[in-house]
């Protein structure tokens, strides 16, 4: 070991902390616990001083609070606009038209995928699915795709596509970068839209080729079997699920049953009084939408284009739907009653956000006291004195154990990602891909926040509903009534072939060339 870089026992506890927490989500268990230990551990290592130990425990948190609150308020102003947009039958609408297009099994596969990735882009696949699942999926199945089949196309374009990249919500970047030292989140969303399109596309054209041959000719008999099929969903999830139960937030938002036919959307549609409301918001917002996405890509295709500075893309966005919210609950019951109803969408938002995000804040404070950027603030170091660097120390104490290949490091970070996938969210393994990243990036002479989107994918791939079976996995193959292990089972080639292939791409676009 380089003897010129000081190691002290917060190094060392901050290395066992990290081995812990990896071991923990191996097993499948919450990591809340051990990041909460390992965090006044490591502070009462680095000052010899019980109170700080202690006191780490809540200012690590309230760091991680104060850096992620962003995350929090965006995932709220958007499921409140989801709800009012539910409310009114316009959610329904949005997607509905895609059902004329759906002639055949084979158009059926590519449609449920584009639906899916765009809506998941918006509002989140957990939100997202069980309205696929209620209204295109049936008319997929009628024309000829198998249950299966439709199962695979939603995980990968929503579980994994969409939040991978977390490309306009921005929770995923949001954490990676922070973790990662303070780097751009809009640089890591651009490399992780990237990656994410990469892994989509091969796993897509693997899933499409091994199911194909089982596509048969559209029949109603066909849908009737299948609305014969036990609902996987009221079997429960399986034992040992993920800390994020993601299946049971899914219920919250489903539909009361499939809408198979035409007629069933209608007579759905026209229990809401509010048919004109309904019709004009199922147009705006994703007008909207579109609209800001090609403000924010406008620079990177147009030369003086302005571009959208820190975080005014997710501003942006959240003022945005705060707005339509607030509008399309006006416009269906009148300005006294959306006095109420708009807060109680608001609050509904804050429940889902804390509910799919709240274990992260633990877990991100004690990586986040591995880094200067917020250390200080967790261990009480008052502004102008140095503050512990504890992960780039290690980094720099072991740099002639770091592999001389950058592909090896980035199947290592990848392999990372993984495994801190395999409890079942997806985001909690974020900070440490991020962290670990931002400190091996440099030494390994790749962009650090390519290494990072990378670390990226390979936990929101798996622990992000895919992979793992007891992940938000349980949510898709509930509402397609397949088994969910036979769903795992049938993504793990064509997934894990993406995410090989994504870590060469990261190598070969983002990486320094060699010496």
């Amino acid at each position: 070991m380089d003897t010129s870089i000081a190691i002290g026992p917060a190094n060392w506890a901050y290395l066992a902390g990290v081995v812990v927490i990896i071991i923990t989500m191996i097993y499948r268990a919450n990591v809340v616990v051990p990041s909460i230990i390992a965090t006044a551990v490591v502070a009462f290592a680095w000052s010899g001083s019980l109170i700080t130990g202690i006191g780490s425990i809540f200012s690590g948190s309230m760091t991680a609070a104060r850096e992620l609150f962003n995350i929090f308020l965006i995932i709220a102003l958007m499921t409140a606009l989801l709800n009012s947009l539910k409310h009114i039958g316009s959610d329904v609408r949005m997607v509905r038209p895609f059902r004329a297009v759906m002639t055949n099994g084979h158009i059926s596969f590519f449609i449920l995928a584009l639906v899916t990735y765009l809506i998941s882009l918006f509002f989140w696949p957990t939100p997202a699915v069980p309205l696929v699942a209620a209204v295109l999926l049936p008319a997929a199945i009628a024309a000829g795709l198998p249950p299966l089949a439709g199962a695979m196309a939603i995980a990968i374009a929503g579980q994994g596509m969409a939040l991978s990249s977390d490309y306009v919500i921005g929770v995923a970047p949001g954490i990676s970068a922070k973790a990662a030292g303070g780097l751009s989140a809009a640089l890591v969303g651009d490399r992780a839209l990237v990656l994410s399109l990469v892994v989509g596309a091969v796993a897509l054209a693997l899933s499409y080729g091994k199911t194909r041959r089982f596509i048969q000719p559209g029949s109603d008999a066909l849908l009737e079997r299948w609305e014969l099929t036990p609902n996987g969903l009221n079997q429960g999830p399986l034992p040992g699920a993920g800390p994020f139960d993601k299946a049971e937030i899914a219920r919250g938002t489903a539909h009361d049953h499939d809408l198979a036919t035409d007629e069933e959307i209608e007579a759905e549609l026209r229990r809401d009084a509010h048919t004109r409301a309904s019709r004009l918001f199922a147009i705006v917002t994703p007008l909207t939408f579109l609209l800001i996405v090609l403000v924010m890509i406008a620079p990177k295709l147009i030369d003086g284009a302005p571009e959208l500075k820190g975080g005014e893309a997710a501003m942006l966005i959240g003022g945005a739907a705060a707005l339509l919210m607030i509008w399309a609950t006006m416009a269906a019951e009148g300005f006294r009653k959306t006095l109420d109803l708009a807060a109680d969408h608001l609050t509904d938002g804050f429940v889902f956000a804390f509910k799919a995000m709240g274990s992260v804040l633990p877990i991100a404070g004690f990586f986040f006291i591995g880094s200067d950027g917020t250390a200080g603030s967790i261990l009480g170091i008052p502004p102008g004195e140095p503050v512990p660097n504890l992960l780039f120390e290690l980094v720099q104490a072991g740099q002639q154990w770091i592999p001389d290949s950058q592909l090896l490091v980035a199947l290592g970070v990848l392999l990372m990602g993984m495994i801190t996938g395999i409890d079942g969210s997806g985001f909690s393994g974020l900070p440490l891909t991020g962290t670990v990243a931002g400190a091996l990036g440099p030494a390994a002479g790749i962009d650090p926040a390519a290494l990072a989107a990378l670390g990226q994918m390979g936990a929101i791939w798996t622990g992000g509903g895919t992979l793992i079976a007891w992940s938000s996995l349980i949510a898709v193959a509930g509402f397609a009534r397949v088994p969910v292990l036979e769903v795992a089972r049938a993504l793990l080639i064509p997934v894990v072939c993406g995410l090989l292939l994504a870590a060469v791409v990261t190598v070969t676009l983002w990486g320094s060339p060699v010496a």
